[in-house]
C-alpha cells in the first residue's frame, strides 16, 4: 500500500511529488505519457504557458530555476488590454516568463524524486474508501491501494467528482486556442474582453515563430462556431494571423464564491485546479497549483489529521481567491471596466502611440 497516490502530473501533482517523495511512499499517475519524448501531434495540456509573477515567486522561494530549454520567446513585459464593448484599449506594465507548457510539464516531473513511483498513461476511472485507506480503480480493472489519494487532476477533477458528488463546483468554461503562423511579432500578451463572445475574456500569446489566439467560452454545441466568430473580428483590432497549425481545448474551472473550494476531507484530499485553487478573475493557475501542494505538504508530517491541517493552512489561499472575486467586477462589470480604462490608472503611456486608442469591434 502507498502512502499517497496522486492522480494528476500537472504542476500541483508534480509539485507535491516533488516535496513529499522522501518522506513517504508515493505513487504519481497521469494519463499523459509523460515518461516519453514529445511527438508532434501528440495532444498536449491546452495552456498559454505564461508564468505571471506570482508563479515566479513561488519558484523562487522554492529556488527553482525553469531551465532554457523550456523557454519560448519572446519574453513580455505588457499586456496589452482591449475593450471591445467601449473601444478602449491600455497597455500595463506585466512581467511573465513564456515557456512551453508541455516541456515545462516535463520538467517539472524530472524534478520528482527517484523513489517516487510513477505511471503516466494511466486513466482513473473509480474510487473507494474505507477506514484504511483508498482504492484507486484504472481503466482495464487494475486497482491500486493507498493510505491517502490527491486529486490534481485539473478543472475536470475525476477524483473530486468521484469523491465529493455533492460539494458544489465552480462554473466551467470551454478554453479554445489555436496555434496560428505568426503574420508579425506582437511583443506583448493581449488581453480581449468582448461581452458578444464570451462573459470571460480571450487572448493572444506571442510562441516564438507563432501567435496563439484563445478564448474562454461557455461550453456548449456552438462554442466553436463563437470562437471562429472572435477570430473573424480580431482583424478590426488589427490582429491578424496566418494557417491554422493545430487547436487545443480544454476546461477551466472558474470559482464563483468561497463555498465551491474543496480541498477534500477523509482519505480524499483535493490541490490545484481540482480543489478549486485557481484565479477567478484571470484564470491563472500555476502559483495557485505551487501552493496548495506546498500546503498539504508541510501538512503531511503525520498521515494521521492530515486533512484538518491541510485546511488550516490553505486559509491564505483562500484569502487570495478572496480577494480575486472582489476584484471581478472591475474587470468584467462592462462600465465598472470602462471606468477604470478611461482613468488609466497604471497604465504605460507607450512611445509611438495613443494611450488610448479606440478598438473597432464590428
Amino acid at each position: 500500500m502507498y502512502d499517497l497516490a496522486i492522480v494528476g502530473a500537472g504542476p500541483a501533482g508534480a509539485m507535491l511529488a516533488r516535496l513529499i517523495g522522501t518522506r513517504h511512499r508515493v505513487l504519481l499517475l497521469d494519463r499523459r505519457r509523460l515518461d516519453t519524448d514529445p511527438r508532434p501531434g501528440r495532444a498536449e495540456k491546452c495552456c498559454g504557458g505564461l508564468l505571471a509573477p506570482d508563479a515566479q515567486q513561488v519558484l523562487a522561494e522554492l529556488g527553482l530555476g525553469v531551465p532554457r530549454e523550456v523557454l519560448s520567446g519572446p519574453q513580455l513585459f505588457s499586456v496589452r488590454t482591449l475593450d471591445a464593448d467601449h473601444g478602449l484599449e491600455r497597455a500595463y506594465q506585466r512581467f511573465y516568463i513564456n515557456c512551453h507548457r508541455d516541456l515545462f510539464d516535463r520538467w517539472l516531473v524530472s524534478r520528482v524524486p527517484s523513489g517516487v513511483a510513477t505511471r503516466f498513461g494511466a486513466l482513473v476511472t473509480g474510487l473507494e474508501t474505507d477506514a484504511a485507506g483508498a482504492t484507486l480503480i484504472l481503466a482495464g480493472g487494475e486497482t491500486v491501494r493507498a493510505r491517502l489519494v490527491v486529486g490534481a487532476d485539473g478543472a475536470r477533477a475525476r477524483i473530486r467528482r468521484l469523491a465529493f458528488p455533492r460539494w458544489p463546483a465552480p462554473p466551467q468554461y470551454l478554453a479554445v486556442q489555436e496555434w496560428c503562423a505568426a503574420e508579425a511579432v506582437l511583443p506583448y500578451f493581449t488581453a480581449i474582453f468582448d461581452r458578444a463572445v464570451t462573459d470571460f475574456y480571450g487572448w493572444t500569446i506571442p510562441k516564438d515563430d507563432h501567435l496563439i489566439i484563445g478564448a474562454a467560452l461557455a461550453p456548449g454545441g456552438d462554442a466553436l462556431e463563437t470562437f471562429a466568430r472572435f477570430k473573424a473580428r480580431l482583424a478590426g483590432w488589427g490582429i491578424s494571423c496566418g494557417p491554422v497549425v493545430k487547436r487545443e481545448g480544454a476546461l477551466v474551472a472558474r470559482p464563483s464564491a468561497l463555498a465551491q473550494l474543496c480541498p477534500g476531507a477523509g482519505r480524499v484530499l483535493l490541490i490545484g485546479e481540482a480543489a478549486g485553487w485557481i484565479s477567478p478573475s484571470s484564470a491563472e493557475g500555476l502559483s495557485y497549483a505551487f501552493r496548495s501542494a506546498i500546503a498539504l505538504a508541510d501538512s503531511l508530517d503525520d498521515l494521521d489529521g492530515v486533512a484538518a491541517r491541510y485546511r488550516r493552512a490553505c486559509a491564505g489561499l483562500r484569502r487570495n481567491i478572496l480577494g480575486k472575486l472582489l476584484k471581478s467586477p472591475f474587470m468584467y462589470a462592462p462600465w465598472l471596466r470602462a471606468l477604470v480604462l478611461r482613468a488609466g490608472v497604471g497604465s504605460l503611456a507607450v512611445r509611438g502611440a495613443s494611450a488610448e486608442t479606440p478598438v473597432r469591434s464590428e
